[in-house]
């Protein structure tokens, strides 16, 4: 491919990892973003001597980082400092019942035969199977474009599928493993994160096991906003150029191929349109009707990730039950689920997340204090108002302290809240989701909206609504992807 003139709509991770990788290959690349900073979702808001990240918070799947920065001859480890957390995370089941994931696997054993007796060598097998299931999945699956269900539909992927456990439900390959629902929950809770649920999502997620306990949970010091950082310093160094606080009104077209952009200051043309701002919202708003690869009644019927409930909080001392990731575990968290994904509502009672960073990098709070992040998953296109936001920081904070066993409320200097509505405006996020398209097995690999657009020629998207979905590593490899369709 000849140079050419690529502009990327959105300098989230899909769009900073295209624009190094285009850009290398000597192309004119430039990013334009609504925003005032690189990183979509990845976001940083720093207030007050405190620095937080406002969405993803845990560097998962190593791997994945080394792949993507030795395709510019570096390594993660040369350009931050990237700390094994151990105890990877805590994990809440009532006040006075919580139990630590350790970096060490003897340790978890050992954990899990306490919880169950004979869970030690049942794990085993479990992580092993994990372990095969990841290896397979990268080598075969998840690097891979579909663009045609013959392209899925092949004996071998068949096969290797069956093999993945792709057409069983998580919770129920769990089942065959544990009776302990503490443990199955342990094992479950990542597809949260990737925005389905244990009773909807393939057992092909098991494999995250083999992420959580085999290779780790790790921190860059500075925060996920430092491989934002990092990620962006190298594009530039590629020679990709990026534009701020500047939002993309519509996306021109010609005879059925993209010609360029117009923004809200100015127009630039362009031999190739990338688009990493949220696919449906960007289909529906950016572009003619005809030149629509997917219509409204297509986004309507899709099962969309969960939006979040998120707390930023300033605490003025340390919270000493709390460790670097903290989940809290419901009784009722199947009830949960329900209210995200079969009857949508704000839910009465509720699982959630809290991070402390400052336990790991001291430099994200003021002296002595915390900086403390929570995020409560709901249903995406709730109503949000300032009603229903303070009644539920209310109820976080109550259960919190509980949790904490020590008062938090007269010790908050500083805090945020963001939801529904901040999501929508910040980040033209469809149904104010955080995450885009759930990953249930009616949306997977080929029947996840494509990288290239049906309509227009020279149109490409990437993101966590293309496969391979949802999380920073899997959105990377979205665009290394497309990255190769286009080269």
């Amino acid at each position: 491919m000849g140079r050419k003139k690529v502009i990327i709509v959105g300098s989230g991770f899909g769009g900073l990892s295209a624009a190094g990788l285009l850009a290398k290959k000597g192309n004119e690349v430039l990013v334009i973003e609504k925003n005032e900073q690189p990183g979509g979702r990845a976001s940083v808001w720093k207030k007050d001597g405190f620095t937080f990240d406002m969405g993803p918070s845990w560097y998962l799947m190593p791997d994945v980082f080394e792949k993507y920065f030795s395709e510019f001859g570096k390594r993660p480890e040369d350009l931050m400092e990237l700390i094994r957390l151990d105890p990877s995370y805590r994990v809440f089941f009532d006040k006075n019942d919580y139990v630590d994931i350790s970096a060490d696997i003897e340790k978890n054993l050992d954990l899990f035969e306490q919880l169950e007796p004979g869970a030690k060598e049942k794990m085993k097998e479990y992580l092993k199977l994990s372990k095969y299931e990841y290896n397979i999945a990268m080598r075969d699956f998840i690097y891979k474009d579909y663009k045609h269900l013959t392209d899925f539909f092949k004996p071998k992927i068949i096969i290797e599928g069956t093999k993945l456990h792709m057409f069983q439900k998580l919770d129920s390959f769990a089942q065959r493993f544990f009776k302990s629902e503490k443990i199955r929950k342990i094992l479950e809770y990542t597809i949260v994160f990737l925005g389905g649920s244990p009773y909807d999502s393939p057992a092909l997620y098991s494999l995250m096991s083999h992420v959580d306990f085999n290779m780790g949970v790790w921190f860059p010091i500075g925060g996920i906003g430092k491989l934002v950082e990092v990620m962006h310093k190298i594009a530039e160094e590629q020679g990709a150029k990026f534009i701020f606080n500047e939002p993309v009104e519509k996306i021109l077209t010609e005879k059925g191929k993209v010609v360029g952009v117009k923004t809200t200051k100015d127009r630039y043309e362009a031999d190739i349109v990338i688009v990493n701002a949220d696919y449906a919202w960007a289909e529906q708003n950016l572009l003619e009707k005809k030149d629509m690869s997917y219509s409204q009644k297509y986004w309507e019927k899709r099962k969309i990730a969960p939006c979040a409930y998120l707390l930023f909080l300033g605490i003025d001392k340390p919270l000493k039950r709390f460790i670097h990731h903290n989940l809290y575990f419901d009784k009722n968290w199947d009830k949960h689920f329900d209210d995200i994904f079969k009857n949508p509502k704000w839910p009465e009672d509720f699982s959630y997340y809290i991070s402390c960073i400052s336990k790991t990098d001291k430099s994200s709070a003021i002296k002595n204090g915390e900086n403390v992040f929570v995020l409560i998953p709901v249903a995406a296109g709730l109503k949000d108002n300032e009603e229903i936001r303070q009644k539920y920081f209310d109820k976080t904070i109550e259960h919190m302290e509980k949790l904490a066993g020590e008062n938090i409320r007269n010790h908050i200097v500083l805090k945020r809240i963001f939801a529904h509505n901040n999501f929508s405006n910040r980040y033209n996020a469809y149904k104010g989701t955080a995450l885009g398209l759930a990953h249930t097995l009616k949306q997977t690999a080929v029947f996840r909206p494509k990288h290239e657009s049906k309509k227009v020629k020279n149109l490409y998207y990437t993101g966590h609504y293309n496969h391979p979905g949802i999380g920073v590593p899997m959105v990377i490899i979205s665009s290394q992807i497309l990255a190769d369709m286009i080269n």
